[in-house]
């Protein structure tokens, strides 16, 4: 009789703390107090911590807490987790502390051949890229760090490995051709600071390079002006192209390279 009264006492008890979690007031509460310290409802981000660490798979219970109903405990736990985060960063965890060379390439008018030539050619296509891009990025000691369907993400020690890097894929795909069609790539190559964040990396250089490669004419390599000042000496052919684009700084100054003995460069 007494185990039955104590499982009720329990049970009540539960359901209290169930009802209390899922208080609209409460829940509302919790979240105003995110936006007053913190000021935003920005969520931790996935990219801020390693995976696999403790603090990725609290995330992840956090997230999954909070996707199957509105509770306290859930945006208690986010809370706190932003808050950790928030601290990290304040105190540099995780920023870039050496240069590196960040490229990215694609290709121009890929998607429209794609949509007209079909799977069967198009992954054809990008297999035979993949074999020209990835080796010019790996023999300069670059890392391959994502592959973006028509294009890769690299980064590489120093400008120059990146820019010969660029070079060589240049001419590698030049003598691709599927079905009649010769794919011509677009490259762009920044030298910064970018976060690294596990396996990839983050912040407005990353962002300024893949501007770059989007910016860039069918067969061109854009360089930014710090890229451009580590190559100094380089025997190279340059021209200032007029850039602008968003989340990039306004004051960027933006050069198409090319070899000084290639023809037209």
């Amino acid at each position: 009789m007494s185990e039955d009264l104590e499982d009720g006492r329990v049970g009540r008890m539960a359901a209290s703390v169930r009802r209390l979690n899922r208080h609209s007031a409460l829940v509302g509460g919790v979240r105003g107090i995110r936006r007053r310290v913190l000021g935003d409802e920005q969520l931790p981000d996935r990219l801020s911590t390693e995976p696999g660490s403790r603090a990725d798979l609290a995330l992840r219970e956090l997230l999954a807490l909070r996707s199957q109903a509105p509770g306290v405990l859930g945006e208690v736990g986010l809370t706190a987790l932003q808050a950790w985060q928030r601290l990290a960063e304040s105190r540099g965890r995780g920023r870039g502390e050496v240069d590196v060379a960040v490229l990215f390439t694609d290709l121009a008018g890929f998607s429209s051949w794609a949509l007209h030539a079909g799977d069967e050619l198009a992954i054809r296509l990008l297999g035979r890229i993949s074999e020209a891009l990835e080796p010019a990025i790996v023999e300069r000691r670059g890392e391959v760090v994502k592959r973006l369907g028509d294009g890769v993400m690299g980064v590489f020690r120093d400008a120059s490995s990146a820019t010969e890097a660029a070079f060589d894929a240049h001419e590698r795909i030049a003598s691709i051709e599927v079905d009649g069609y010769r794919p011509r790539l677009r490259t762009g190559i920044h030298l910064g600071r970018p976060r690294k964040v596990g396996g990839d990396y983050l912040g407005v250089d990353v962002n300024i390079a893949a501007r770059l490669a989007e910016a860039a004419d069918p067969d061109e390599i854009l360089v930014s002006g710090r890229t451009l000042e580590a190559l100094r000496g380089a025997p190279l052919r340059t021209r200032e192209r007029r850039f602008s684009a968003k989340g990039t700084p306004p004051e960027l100054r933006v050069y198409a390279v090319g070899r000084a003995s290639a023809p037209g460069a």
